[in-house]
């Protein structure tokens, strides 16, 4: 007999301490840059776009925490570089958060959408651009992302440039 939830649905089995453990060690794996033990795990069919309780997928771990190949990895064996975490955020914001153009560049390569929002309605584009990432904003703009776009306080990647007083990338978007 199924238990049910509270809802009247079929409640979700609990998850065992060994099932747990797994668990924790296959994200730190995304997030140490251990390509070779998480090749191992794909090759014995472990999910792509597996993501922790905070919504990040292994994608999102490995190129936040500026790890090429296992980013390479990921986006060769089919995880989606557009799967955003519970903040809204996809691994090209991330990566422009950060700072990391070897990491931004493999992303767009790999069917990143450069003008991709997240609910906020930010792009890459605007986190580059708060965060004065100047060549981040140099890549996306010559992949194409759009300046004049806005997010949802119709703020601009140049207004929030200014507003976080992020001077160089400022002066480029305002030309």
């Amino acid at each position: 007999m199924t238990q049910q939830g509270n809802n009247g649905t079929p409640a979700r089995p609990e998850l065992d301490d060994d099932t747990l453990a797994f668990a924790r060690r296959v994200f730190q794996f995304a997030r140490a840059g251990e390509t070779a033990e998480l090749a191992t795990l794909f090759a014995q069919g472990l999910p792509r776009n597996l993501r922790n309780e905070r919504g990040d997928s292994l994608l999102m771990l490995a190129s936040y925490n500026g790890h090429a190949d296992t980013t390479r990895l990921l986006l060769e064996q089919g995880a989606d570089p557009e799967l955003q975490n519970d903040a809204g955020q996809t691994p090209l914001m991330g990566a422009a958060f950060k700072g990391d153009l070897a990491i931004a560049t493999l992303l767009l390569d790999h069917g990143a959408q450069v003008d991709a929002a997240g609910p906020d309605g930010k792009t890459a584009l605007m986190f580059a651009a708060m965060f004065n990432r100047v060549e981040i904003l140099q890549l996306l703009l010559a992949r194409g992302a759009d300046p004049a776009g806005t997010d949802a306080n119709g703020l601009t990647a140049a207004q929030a440039a200014q507003k976080m007083g992020a001077a160089d990338t400022y002066a480029l978007l305002a030309q």
